[in-house]
């Protein structure tokens, strides 16, 4: 099986009851407190939908699940944390830190999911919340699956010791790379995926953000993959901007696109965009700014990227 970097085929959740977490607050510095209005919901579906109809219009595979109106779950718009698909037929599920988002967890969708994907095994690590410790799936890991290698920042929703349980489930090279990165204010970032993003040719990340000097310089070098990809290096006000959370999708015409929010874009200097463009790589952003203020979370948090090999044609369109 030839591994991929990146898929065709995206899976999102279209809000219930967006609005600001309480719950998720206490640990991302990301969230808005002054986005608690009545209109918060109203305009992040506004965004969601816009977001996947501009999606769609690239030939892109996205599976839109509505989220079940009660229980309520403020933040089941960033299905990528809790669950996560591969090309054996494996769907992992993930311990949660924040209670209320444990609620997100749905087996109907992995049903649904398996009338056109083949799931073989589910394997369901969410018991590790009964000993306080958390894995936020894509949120916490970012994969390299090209060289089968997981990244890691560590915090209060990345435990070590789960890191290690998925490579040694996937595969991946062991020791998985853990590693400290801090904000501004000196805090521990709470998911890998605000600081950097692996795609096939590029790489994204706030080098600036993590503490020790030899990770940093060790990071650098795994990135690289000797020459074959370049390295972006964004800054911590650009990743305050969310320019760390980006992904890279394929198109319908089997061309590589990243994706990400207007806030991002706008952020970028033009060097940076023109690595993107000297690699062939176009850019699509999206307004996500009530999602991104409210939820703490942007485009790539919105994605869980569907690895989950198709059943064979029949023949039939």
């Amino acid at each position: 099986m030839s591994l991929k970097q990146s898929t065709n085929s995206l899976i999102m959740i279209r809000p219930a009851h967006f609005c600001f977490n309480t719950e998720t607050a206490v640990s991302n510095g990301f969230q808005n407190v002054d986005y608690t209005n009545s209109q918060v919901q109203q305009q992040a579906l506004k965004e969601f939908d816009e977001m996947v109809d501009e999606l769609r219009s690239e030939n892109i595979h996205v599976n839109v699940f509505d989220d079940t109106s009660e229980p309520i779950k403020p933040d089941a718009i960033f299905p990528n944390n809790w669950f996560t698909t591969h090309p054996n037929g494996t769907i992992i599920l993930y311990p949660m830190l924040a209670i209320n988002r444990r609620l997100e967890r749905r087996t109907d969708i992995f049903e649904s999911l398996a009338e056109n994907f083949q799931v073989k095994n589910l394997i369901d690590l969410s018991s590790y919340e009964q000993t306080n410790e958390f894995l936020e799936g894509t949120g916490s890991m970012v994969f390299d699956h090209l060289n089968k290698r997981i990244f890691a920042v560590r915090s209060p929703r990345t435990n070590e010791k789960i890191v290690r349980h998925v490579a040694e489930l996937l595969n991946y090279k062991s020791p998985p790379i853990l590693f400290d990165s801090c904000d501004d204010k000196h805090q521990p970032i709470y998911h890998t995926n605000v600081m950097m993003s692996i795609g096939t040719f590029i790489a994204i990340i706030c080098l600036e953000s993590i503490v020790n000097h030899e990770q940093r310089n060790e990071i650098i070098k795994l990135l690289e993959n000797n020459q074959q990809r370049k390295l972006i290096n964004i800054t911590l006000e650009q990743m305050k901007n969310f320019a760390g959370n980006m992904l890279e999708i394929i198109t319908g015409q089997d061309e590589s696109i990243y994706v990400m929010s207007k806030t991002a874009y706008q952020c970028l200097t033009v060097e940076q965009r023109n690595i993107f463009e000297q690699a062939n790589i176009r850019l699509r952003f999206f307004d996500t700014t009530t999602i991104e203020q409210c939820g703490g979370g942007s485009v790539r948090c919105m994605i869980a990227e569907n690895f989950l090999p198709r059943y064979p044609s029949n023949g039939n369109v």
